[in-house]
């Protein structure tokens, strides 16, 4: 087994060293994000730097040759071929939702026992589907979901260590550090985007590992859930926002609420520091409920979500005290 320090500089140097390479070269100009109704920028960036932050987990994974299902490998390669092909060349809605119902289908059956119930399959088949795309209408601020995956798989990694499970923690330094490499072009000012290739295929894995680690028994289900919370609430609180207000949910938007924030004049960069502090705050106490008794660990998820609940009604009441101004 390749000692640590080796894994983490392998996935930081090849990510940072890649994505580099794509932000300043030629191959900047294959991909470029043009703003639009959802966008916060205001010039053409560059959205290839996926394709090095992926480059990064590819060596390191390749040296510590996980044994993962036949069918969790082809929803992963089917989830990277879709959002590369919809980064350079754009893909309808429908067949992209459709690729990745696929993808999630493929890795449910992977990683379930054959005998799960039918309510359980259908479950983890719409909440993989849904962390894919969540985690794409989160990627819409400088450095937020490039932070979040350095957080959100480090703890994966710290909780697998703990569990015992060398080689699955170390997959998961991988994407962390690959996603700090990415970071360093990322965080605002960006010079480049991660896509779909980076941000769909980072919310698959964190589905989908997240699950194995249940499944495998190095945490319990809510783990990855109060993990990766910030993106979860912030994603799901506006979709049932936006349905209740009959607006077409399939457009691009900028009514997020760390959009909100952003626009209110907290701008991308204090934004994605306060989204740091929560996302490491939400690991912390995720970390620390694993070694509580069943009764602390609803409350530790009762009061995640009456945060969100509260943090959700805060934001919208200033948004709506900024007036005409804030449409």
């Amino acid at each position: 087994m390749p000692h640590v320090v080796v894994i983490t500089l392998i996935a930081f140097l090849v990510s940072a060293s890649a994505v580099a390479w794509l932000a300043r070269s030629r191959a900047a100009q294959l991909a470029l994000d043009e703003p639009n109704a959802r966008s916060l920028h205001t010039s053409p960036v560059p959205r290839t730097g996926g394709i090095g932050l992926l480059l990064g987990i590819a060596v390191p994974w390749l040296v510590i040759a996980p044994q993962l299902p036949s069918a969790w490998w082809l929803a992963l390669a089917v989830v990277i071929t879709v959002s590369l092909v919809d980064d350079l060349h754009g893909l309808h809605a429908g067949a992209r939702f459709s690729a990745h119902l696929l993808a999630a289908s493929l890795a449910a059956f992977a990683l379930l026992p054959s005998d799960a119930a039918p309510w359980l399959v259908a479950v983890i088949i719409l909440g993989i589907g849904w962390m894919g795309n969540l985690y794409n209408f989160m990627d819409g601020s400088d450095g937020l979901a490039g932070g979040m995956a350095v957080i959100g798989f480090s703890t994966y990694a710290a909780a697998a260590w703990f569990a015992g499970s060398t080689q699955f923690a170390l997959l998961n330094v991988a994407i962390a550090l690959a996603a700090a490499g990415f970071l360093l072009h990322n965080f605002h000012p960006a010079r480049i985007f991660m896509g779909d290739t980076g941000s769909v295929t980072l919310g698959f894995l964190a589905a989908t590992l997240g699950l194995l680690g249940w499944m495998q028994r190095d945490w319990a289900w809510w783990f990855p859930l109060l993990v990766f919370s910030p993106f979860i609430a912030d994603a799901s609180l506006t979709l049932v926002r936006r349905i209740v207000a009959r607006a077409r949910v399939w457009e691009a938007h900028r009514d997020h609420y760390y959009q909100r924030l952003v626009q209110l004049g907290l701008g991308h960069r204090n934004t994605a520091l306060a989204e740091y502090v929560l996302m490491a705050c939400c690991s912390a106490s995720a970390l620390w409920a694993l070694t509580q008794q069943p009764v602390t660990q609803w409350l530790a998820l009762t009061t995640a979500i009456i945060f969100y609940l509260a943090t959700a009604a805060a934001i919208s009441r200033a948004w709506q005290q900024r007036g005409p101004d804030a449409a």
